[in-house]
């Protein structure tokens, strides 16, 4: 789709006249694609994602919820094998990364990506029909990915996947997952829905640099100690497993406050805010 801004930038490489014209094709193609374009390139996936069939969405939310055990895998395994030191988290939060490379990479369905994705669609749209299809998407890909996590957080409770050292760093990476009230968690729970809204946002102009997007992104999550409803339920069906808590501590003091704050942060302060800068160009 070409927009204004594609339009102007082609103009502009078209004035600068000491430069061949093979030269100003190939300066208006290294120019950053315009906000309208990246916002136009996520609702095509949106829309893509909000017609795929219910079985396709399960399955693949329950391989995202199944991958994202990796990142509590492979932070235990870091945490066991460096010393306590202040720097030890710094490296440990690395291990959090992991999950959400292969998911993201793998296009695999997770939940807080399509915060963001199919809600474009809707706010084009805007009617009953294109609610109920978003609700839907919602509501399939989380169950499916919080299926995923309860059961490779069996897995890692209750299987010899790791060391009995590792094990102790699963339980206590596991307990920031309960660590803090109901509003505090809802609070890191925005600003996780806000960086991963924005992760999904940078995408399509990464070319190339999608990995080092992905990693920094959800580095700075692990970083702040924010909290990721799907992450953080591998962290909290652990502790359940291992009896260090019950279901009702995970739905009231991480599942609702989290979810709620991942909405807010993804919906609300990227898609829609995202959405109202480019819509007057869209309109046009």
């Amino acid at each position: 789709m070409a927009t204004k801004d594609d339009e102007n930038r082609l103009n502009a490489a078209a004035e600068v006249t000491d430069l061949s014209a093979p030269e100003r094709r190939e300066v208006a193609r290294q120019s950053r694609p315009s906000a309208a374009l990246i916002h136009e390139t996520i609702r095509a996936e949106g829309q893509s994602e909000l017609d795929r069939a219910a079985s396709a969405l399960l399955l693949s939310g329950l391989a995202a919820g199944l991958s994202m055990g990796l990142s509590l895998l492979v932070q235990g395994f870091l945490h066991a094998g460096l010393p306590a030191a202040p720097w030890r988290d710094l490296v440990v939060g690395w291990g959090y990364t992991v999950g959400f490379l292969v998911v993201v990479l793998g296009r695999q369905q997770l939940f807080t990506e399509n915060t963001i994705t199919p809600v474009l669609p809707l706010l084009h749209e805007r009617s009953t029909q294109a609610l109920w299809r978003l609700l839907r998407l919602w509501a399939l890909v989380l169950v499916a990915n919080i299926a995923g996590t309860w059961l490779v957080a069996a897995a890692l409770a209750h299987g010899e996947i790791a060391p009995p050292e590792v094990r102790a760093a699963f339980q206590e990476i596991s307990r920031h997952a309960l660590g803090h009230s109901f509003w505090a968690t809802a609070a890191r729970g925005v600003a996780a829905g806000w960086i991963i809204a924005l992760m999904v946002w940078l995408l399509p102009g990464a070319d190339g640099q999608r990995l080092i997007v992905v990693l920094l992104m959800t580095y700075v999550v692990a970083l702040a100690d924010l909290a990721h409803v799907i992450a953080g339920s591998v962290d909290a069906f652990y502790l359940v497993q291992t009896g260090a808590a019950d279901y009702g501590d995970y739905l009231v003091r991480f599942f609702a406050p989290t979810l709620l704050g991942n909405l807010v942060g993804g919906v609300t302060l990227v898609a829609v805010l995202n959405f109202g800068q480019v819509a007057p160009e869209l309109s046009d």
